[in-house]
């Protein structure tokens, strides 16, 4: 059972920034692609972003293209998804999932692909 732990999360004004931790002590997370996810009352989980387990390759939701990025730091067992210039309609619970992808390129932003998920972070945009 692989735990992620989310942080980062908080209160920004608009046009602000964060940055989301994903992070795992038991695990290595090299061979897991890491998902991010968001979920605004009402609405239904979001896909936002993937980093591949090789690092090499992201995708993003056309909502937040050139506002965010994802890394990650295997050496710390850590993802990152780092927001820029953030909205209102950003506010959300974010969560980071992992997907058992060994060392691949592979990206997805499909929720069921995704075995292992963070217990979440709110992150509010609000002047």
């Amino acid at each position: 059972q692989l735990l992620l732990v989310e942080s980062g999360g908080g209160l920004v004004q608009p046009g602000g920034s964060l940055t989301l931790s994903c992070a795992t002590s038991q695990y290595t997370l090299d061979y897991y692609a890491i998902g991010w996810f968001r979920q605004a009352p009402g609405k239904e989980r979001e896909g936002v972003s993937c980093i591949s387990s090789t690092g090499t390759s992201t995708t993003y939701a056309d909502s937040v293209k050139g506002r965010f990025t994802a890394s990650r730091d295997n050496a710390k067992n850590t993802a990152y998804l780092h927001m820029n210039n953030l909205k209102p309609e950003d506010t959300a619970v974010y969560y980071c999932a992992a997907d058992l992808t060994v060392l691949s390129d592979d990206v997805d932003l499909d929720p069921q692909k995704y075995d292992y998920w963070g217990q979440g972070t709110q992150v509010t945009v609000s002047s």
